[in-house]
């Protein structure tokens, strides 16, 4: 579900390797909810949720920081974003997910793929050039 591609790439390698641990975290994510042999999975899915979110906190902070640090023009637009995305992941009912593993497991796991893919290759790679031309690689 969550598959690395080049034109993901934003040529500046710590993040290049953050967005990849993302990825591999969805992965996670994706292969608990997809089990389908009757055992409950709550706990998985919810570490692996935490895992998500705490990794993304991470993320997004260092992100942050590079495009603040060199006057990156739409830093609080691309924080905006990075703000929702931390707010949806937390505000998830843990009893539905308790209740609903594989649905509402499969709806996270469908969320944040959409929004990893659609903010990396439409908001990141507006930085891209940005930070490159500051010789940030």
């Amino acid at each position: 579900m969550f598959k690395w591609r080049d034109d993901f790439s934003v040529n500046i390698k710590s993040i290049d390797d953050q967005h990849k641990e993302l990825f591999r975290i969805g992965n996670n994510l994706y292969d608990i909810v997809s089990l389908k042999d009757g055992i409950d999975r709550y706990d998985e899915i919810m570490e692996a949720l935490y895992s998500m979110r705490d990794y993304a906190i991470y993320h997004f902070q260092y992100e942050e920081e590079l495009m603040e640090q060199n006057g990156y023009p739409d830093y609080a637009k691309h924080k905006r974003e990075h703000d929702a995305f931390i707010s949806k992941v937390k505000s998830v009912d843990e009893e539905k997910v308790d209740e609903k593993q594989e649905q509402v497991g499969m709806d996270l796991v469908i969320f944040i793929a959409n929004w990893i893919e659609n903010h990396i290759l439409r908001t990141d790679m507006k930085y891209k050039n940005y930070l490159n031309n500051k010789g940030i690689f």
